[in-house]
C-alpha cells in the first residue's frame, strides 16, 4: 500500500483523467459489453466519460492522485450527468443488438438514483498499473469528507462486482441489482448520513 495525496483536478487536468478513467476501465464488464471493440472503446469511452461526470470538472469535485494514478468524478447535490450526451453516443455508437437493453439500463439507474440532495460517483478509477495499492480507497476518503461534514448521503452504482468491497468499507451498501438482457449486472449502492 502507497499513501497517496489526492488533488482538486483543474481544467488542465481534464484529458489527462479521462485518460486515466479510460483506462480504468478497460477491463470493466459494463464499459466493455456496451463497447466490445477495443477501438471503437478507445475512441467513445473519453466522450462517455465527460457526459457521465465531466461536470465535476467545473464545479471543483474532480480528484486525482498523485502522478495521475486513479481519478474520481464527483457530482454535487443538484448536478446530473449530461444525458442527452449520453444518449445520443449510445445512438451513434452502440451495437444495435444491444441498444435496447442500454437503453433499458438507463432507465433502471434511474429508478434508484436517489431523488433527495446527494453526492453521486459516476466515475471512479485507478490506472490498471497501479491498483492495489489504496488509491481507489484515497480518492474515496477524499471525496467523503463533504458528505460527512454536510450529512448527505451519497450514491453511486457498481459496473464491476470486484469494486463492491472498497464501496462497502466506505459505509455504501448495495440497494439493488440492474441487469436488462444480455447486460451485466449492476449494482446500485448508497451511503446514508
Amino acid at each position: 500500500m502507497t499513501t497517496s495525496t489526492i488533488k482538486t483536478a483543474t481544467g488542465s487536468d481534464e484529458v489527462v483523467l479521462i485518460g486515466v478513467l479510460t483506462l480504468a476501465f478497460s477491463s470493466d464488464p459494463m464499459a466493455r459489453w456496451s463497447q466490445p471493440d477495443p477501438q471503437q472503446y478507445l475512441t467513445h469511452f473519453p466522450v462517455l466519460a465527460k457526459a457521465f461526470g465531466g461536470k465535476a470538472f467545473a464545479q471543483g469535485t474532480a480528484y486525482f492522485a498523485d502522478g495521475y494514478a486513479g481519478a474520481a468524478l464527483w457530482l454535487p447535490p443538484g448536478f446530473a450527468p449530461d444525458e442527452e450526451t449520453m444518449i445520443g453516443l449510445v445512438e451513434r455508437t452502440a451495437p444495435d443488438a444491444i441498444k435496447g437493453d442500454i437503453y433499458g439500463v438507463f432507465e433502471e439507474m434511474g429508478k434508484y438514483h436517489p431523488t433527495e440532495p446527494h453526492w453521486y460517483l459516476p466515475l471512479i478509477g485507478v490506472d490498471p498499473y497501479q491498483q492495489g495499492n489504496g488509491i481507489g480507497s484515497a480518492l474515496m476518503k477524499h471525496a467523503l469528507i463533504p458528505c460527512d461534514r454536510d450529512g448527505t448521503i451519497a450514491y453511486l452504482e457498481s459496473s464491476n462486482p470486484r469494486n463492491i468491497s472498497l464501496y462497502k468499507r466506505h459505509g455504501f451498501e448495495v440497494i439493488g441489482e440492474i441487469q436488462v438482457g444480455s447486460s451485466p449486472t449492476m449494482y446500485p449502492m448508497l451511503r446514508k448520513r
